[in-house]
């Protein structure tokens, strides 16, 4: 989703120029072999109206791992209950890193009433080392996250769980040639923090998400896939899976780390269960 939308609905709800090909000579990895996963922000119109029937529509699309995007006022029995009915697994879960910070111990234990395997962050957006600052973020800013970063970690994983990073375009700012989310990789310690690579806004950022995962394979147990088509001036079309300019026969090939994937759609085209369902039948006919 983008930057600025993700920000506020998970305050809401938190009650919740590189192509991207790969050239010849490598093997098939595990990607072929995981369950297509969805982002339920996907569905987020829909779920406030009919919760358990669209969990359900879901499923019947093929899906059968979900990403949790706000708990929708539900309890965690209440909402661990909705996934087992609608056959679902809820596997992962997004919280903002001010979230994060202040409720952690919270979502902890609302998580293993889930059985989640990560808890991740879904942005850092208005954070500073200095609370009272304002304005855009420093370099010195996301080194202090990463530091963040490490300590949100080292609790998720006392805890059993894994705790994760996901990117909007804000981590691919230059500070005089210092990238944030090369440091983001260098400063967070690998024991404690993976990431979830968003494939479709490392591009719109401008980068090959495939250089990234040739690079440090490890880091990556997660992702998010959509399509995208750019546009001038920095806006971009979201297409159903398989319209757009991403190759992710080359991008799953490549991410051969990769626990579990999520297909966000953020806008939709057409009825947004046949989109869904498209976008699960080109992930699924994959030739990697």
């Amino acid at each position: 989703m983008s930057y600025s939308s993700r920000r506020s609905f998970l305050k809401a709800a938190g009650a919740v120029t590189a192509a991207t090909s790969l050239g010849a000579g490598w093997l098939s990895a595990a990607p072929l072999h995981l369950p297509v996963g969805l982002q339920l922000y996907s569905v987020r119109e829909l779920l406030p109206k009919d919760f358990d029937g669209t969990l359900a529509k879901v499923h019947a699309a093929g899906y059968t791992v979900v990403e949790a995007a706000g708990y929708y006022d539900r309890t965690a029995q209440q909402f661990r209950k909705s996934m087992d009915q609608a056959g679902l697994r809820c596997v992962s879960t997004h919280h903002t890193l001010k979230q994060l910070q202040t409720q952690l111990e919270q979502w902890i234990d609302y998580g293993h009433t889930l059985g989640l395997e990560y808890i991740v962050c879904s942005s850092s957006g208005g954070v500073h080392r200095n609370p009272q600052a304002k304005g855009p973020q420093t370099l010195d800013d996301w080194r202090w996250i990463a530091s963040e970063f490490n300590r949100v970690g080292e609790r998720v994983k006392a805890a059993g769980m894994t705790f994760g990073v996901h990117n909007h375009q804000p981590e691919f700012a230059n500070f005089n040639g210092d990238l944030v989310y090369d440091q983001l990789l260098r400063l967070t310690n690998p024991e404690l923090v993976v990431f979830e690579m968003d494939a479709g806004w490392v591009y719109a950022a401008g980068y090959n998400p495939i250089d990234y995962l040739k690079l440090s394979p490890k880091r990556f147990q997660l992702m998010h896939v959509k399509d995208m088509v750019r546009q001038p001036g920095g806006k971009v079309l979201l297409p159903v899976m398989g319209k757009g300019n991403m190759n992710y026969e080359g991008i799953m090939r490549a991410a051969t780390d990769l626990k579990y994937y999520f297909i966000e759609q953020e806008r939709f085209d057409m009825d947004p269960m046949e989109e869904l369902r498209l976008d699960a039948e080109y992930m699924r006919k994959l030739n990697v």
